[in-house]
C-alpha cells in the first residue's frame, strides 16, 4: 500500500513538473512576426504574379538568413493563392488576418482585392500596403488610416507619362490624341480621373478603349487605334494582356515607341519573347529598373547559394518584377523595424504598432544604401496625413534585348493630383460615413 502511495506521489510530481515545463518551453520559443503573402501564381496575371511573389518571399528569407530577423525577431509567412480574384482575395484576408497574433500587413497584389478588403481593414485594424497600385485617393491618411499606397499611385504614373510625352512634344499637346488601352477592371479604370483632368488642362483628346479580361483578344481594339490614329497609346495591362497588345501593335504597324505602359506591363517577361519586335516600347517604373545592387548579391549568397531560393533559379534575381517584390517586403520589414524603435526592440509588434511604423517610415539615402537598395529606389518618408511618401517615377525603354533608362526622375504634378486626392477621399469618407481624423 505504501509502495502504491509512493508511486502515485512520484507520478503526480512528474506530471506537475511536466505541466510547468510546457509553458516554460513555450515561453522560451522565440516569437515570430507574421507576414501574410497574398499571391497569384495562377490565372490571367500569373506571368507577373509569379516573379512578384518570389521576390516578396525571397526578401523575407534573406532577412531571416542574413540578419536573424528584425532585431532577433524572425519573420514567419504564409502564401495564399488568389488567382487575382477578388472573392478569393477576401477569403485569404479573412483566413490570415488574425494569424500569429495579427497579420503585419497585406500586399494584396490586386486593385480589385484592395477595394474589397479596404472596408474590412478599417474594422479589423490591419494594414493594406499597395506599392504602386490600389486606391489612388488612399494617399490621404486622414481618411484612409490603414491604407498605404507607398512610393506612387496610378495617378502618379498617368501624370508622369503625360509629362514625358509633353517633353517630346516640346511642351504642347493641343490637338493631339492620346488613347488609354486598359484592362476593363478597377485596376484599368484607376488612371481615368487623372487623365481626364490632364486632357482638360493640356488640350488633348482622350480615347478610352477598354479590353475585356483576360485581354488575349485585342484585334478590335487595335483596329480602332488604326482608324483613330492616336499620337500616343497608354497601356494599362498586366499578365497575358501585355504581350498580346505589343504583338497587335506590331501587326498593325503602330510604332512601339509611341506606347507608354504602366509598371505592371514593363517587366522582362512582357517583351523578351517578342525581342526586336517590341523595340522602342516604353514603360514607367517607380524604381531604378536597370540597376543591380548589394541586396541582389546578398540574396544569392545567403539564400540561393544555400538552395533556399523561391524562384526556379538565381537567374530571376534582378528581374523587374522580382526586384519589385523584394522592395515591397523590404518596406514591410522596415515598418516593423520602425515600430520596434518606438515600442521595443526584439519584440513582436501588434498590427496597430506596425501601422505606426508605416506612418513613420523615414528611409533616407544612407539607410537605403545600408539595406542594399541605394541604387534601386529613392528615399521615402511617410506621415499621418501622407501615406504615400514622395512619389518618384521614370521612363525605361526596351531596346530589343534589355531595358534602358531614358528619363530622369519625375514627380507627379501636385497642383492636379493633390486636389483630386482630397476630392475623392472626401467622397469616400462621406459615402462610408467615416469621420476623417486629425493629424495635427
Amino acid at each position: 500500500m505504501k509502495l502504491m502511495k509512493f508511486v502515485a506521489t512520484v507520478a503526480g510530481a512528474a506530471a506537475g513538473l511536466s505541466m510547468l515545463a510546457a509553458p516554460l518551453a513555450q515561453a522560451q520559443q522565440p516569437a515570430e512576426q507574421f507576414v501574410p503573402l497574398l499571391v497569384y501564381r495562377t490565372g490571367q496575371f500569373a506571368p507577373l504574379g509569379i516573379p512578384w511573389a518570389d521576390g516578396k518571399q525571397d526578401y523575407l528569407k534573406l532577412v531571416n538568413a542574413r540578419d536573424g530577423g528584425v532585431n532577433g525577431v524572425k519573420i514567419s509567412y504564409e502564401e495564399c493563392e488568389t488567382a487575382y480574384d477578388a472573392a478569393k482575395g477576401v477569403e485569404c484576408y479573412e483566413r490570415l488576418k488574425n494569424k500569429g497574433g495579427g497579420a503585419s500587413g497585406f500586399d494584396t497584389q490586386s486593385t480589385g482585392i484592395t477595394f474589397a478588403v479596404t472596408d474590412k481593414a478599417f474594422v479589423d485594424k490591419r494594414v493594406v500596403q499597395t506599392v504602386g497600385y490600389g486606391l489612388s485617393q488612399s494617399v490621404d491618411g486622414t481618411v484612409f488610416e490603414w491604407n498605404f499606397p507607398l512610393l506612387g499611385t496610378y495617378w502618379t504614373a498617368a501624370d508622369v507619362m503625360i509629362q514625358d510625352i509633353l517633353k517630346k512634344e516640346k511642351g504642347s499637346l493641343k490637338g493631339k490624341k492620346i488613347a488609354l488601352v486598359y484592362h476593363d477592371s478597377p485596376y484599368g479604370k484607376e488612371p481615368i480621373p487623372l487623365l481626364q483632368k490632364r486632357a482638360a488642362k493640356d488640350g488633348f483628346e482622350l480615347l478610352l478603349l477598354p479590353v475585356t479580361p483576360p485581354g488575349v483578344e485585342q484585334k478590335s481594339t487595335w483596329l480602332q487605334i488604326r482608324q483613330q490614329r492616336p499620337d500616343y497609346v497608354l497601356l494599362w495591362s498586366a499578365g497575358v494582356m501585355t504581350p498580346a497588345a505589343v504583338r497587335e501593335a506590331q501587326a498593325t504597324g503602330y510604332a512601339r515607341d509611341k506606347i507608354y505602359a504602366i509598371w505592371w506591363a514593363g517587366s522582362d517577361h512582357d517583351v523578351k519573347d517578342i525581342g526586336a519586335g517590341a523595340k522602342g516600347y516604353n514603360a514607367i517604373t517607380i524604381h531604378n529598373s536597370a540597376a543591380r545592387d548589394k541586396v541582389h548579391d546578398d540574396l544569392k549568397k545567403f539564400v540561393y547559394d544555400k538552395n533556399d531560393g523561391t524562384a526556379s533559379g538565381a537567374g530571376e534575381i534582378g528581374t523587374l518584377a522580382h526586384t519589385r517584390g523584394m522592395m515591397i517586403s523590404m518596406l514591410q520589414v522596415e515598418a516593423i523595424r520602425a515600430a520596434q524603435e518606438k515600442f521595443g526592440k526584439g519584440k513582436v509588434m501588434t498590427p496597430e504598432q506596425v501601422k505606426w511604423g508605416f506612418e513613420n517610415l523615414d528611409l533616407t539615402a544612407d539607410k537605403l544604401k545600408a539595406l542594399g537598395f541605394g541604387e534601386i529606389m529613392r528615399p521615402v518618408k511617410t506621415s499621418c496625413a501622407n501615406h504615400m511618401g514622395t512619389d518618384w517615377a521614370r521612363i525605361v525603354q526596351w531596346d530589343g534585348g534589355k531595358w534602358n533608362i531614358t528619363s530622369d526622375w519625375y514627380q507627379a504634378d501636385k497642383s492636379l493630383v493633390d486636389p483630386l486626392v482630397k476630392e475623392l477621399a472626401a467622397k469616400y469618407a462621406t459615402d462610408k460615413k467615416i469621420t476623417p481624423r486629425s493629424c495635427s
